[in-house]
């Protein structure tokens, strides 16, 4: 602890700060049932500035840019933990803005490297190969809820290519809340949040379901 709250360890103490900060706004919005890094996505970013030049490069596109920020923060501050530590074990602590040119530069090719293997695992809200209107119909199963006609709640599905979905969804209207974890037949869509009924019990059972188990 005494390194982390050290003048030389500033940048990486206020990067772990701002990780933590990020995570907890993020599980705070999920329970609200919309998601910060959804917000940031949308926001979109031009083409042709510098930033979005280094998005790409780091992956943007495969993975969310709210990821790509929490695991750039979290990679920083650990390379220049790490970094101030070899330095005091040799001689002396580098000054604040030393150590974070080498911390930044470790950082930015391994987020590019990390990213590709968090992409396997993140899910997705879109996607240029299936038209969101396909999945009308299928089945998914309540990953944040309960599902009511208030706020959008999630629901987690594959489509036919084997890809998981985070969809933002509620219940139909005269349904009564749906529990986390149940099974639901996605029956429409008002413009990017699905309606949702609890699946039929003929549905689930049925050998040509399209449920989550048997994709």
């Amino acid at each position: 602890m005494e390194l982390f709250f050290a003048p030389e360890c500033l940048p990486f103490a206020i990067a772990a700060m701002m990780l933590a900060a990020l995570t907890a706004i993020e599980m705070l919005c999920l329970l609200l049932g919309f998601s910060l890094g959804e917000v940031i996505d949308k926001a979109g970013f031009d083409e042709h500035n510098g930033m979005a030049g280094l998005l790409s490069w780091l992956n943007v596109g495969g993975v969310p840019i709210l990821i790509l920020v929490m695991l750039l923060l979290a990679l920083f501050s650990m390379a220049g933990f790490v970094i101030q530590s070899i330095a005091h074990s040799v001689w002396l602590p580098l000054p604040a803005m030393v150590a974070a040119i080498p911390a930044l530069l470790l950082s930015l090719p391994t987020v590019r490297a990390s990213s590709r293997a968090v992409a396997r695992i993140v899910p997705r809200d879109e996607t240029y190969v299936v038209d969101l209107s396909e999945f009308v119909g299928r089945t998914a199963e309540v990953a944040v809820g309960p599902l009511d006609q208030g706020l959008p709640g999630r629901v987690r599905l594959k489509d036919k290519h084997g890809n998981w979905h985070n969809l933002r969804a509620r219940a139909a209207k005269g349904e009564p809340a749906i529990a986390i974890g149940t099974q639901v037949l996605i029956v429409d869509r008002t413009k990017d949040v699905f309606i949702a009924i609890p699946a039929p019990t003929d549905i689930l059972s049925s050998p040509n379901t399209t449920s989550m188990e048997q994709q």
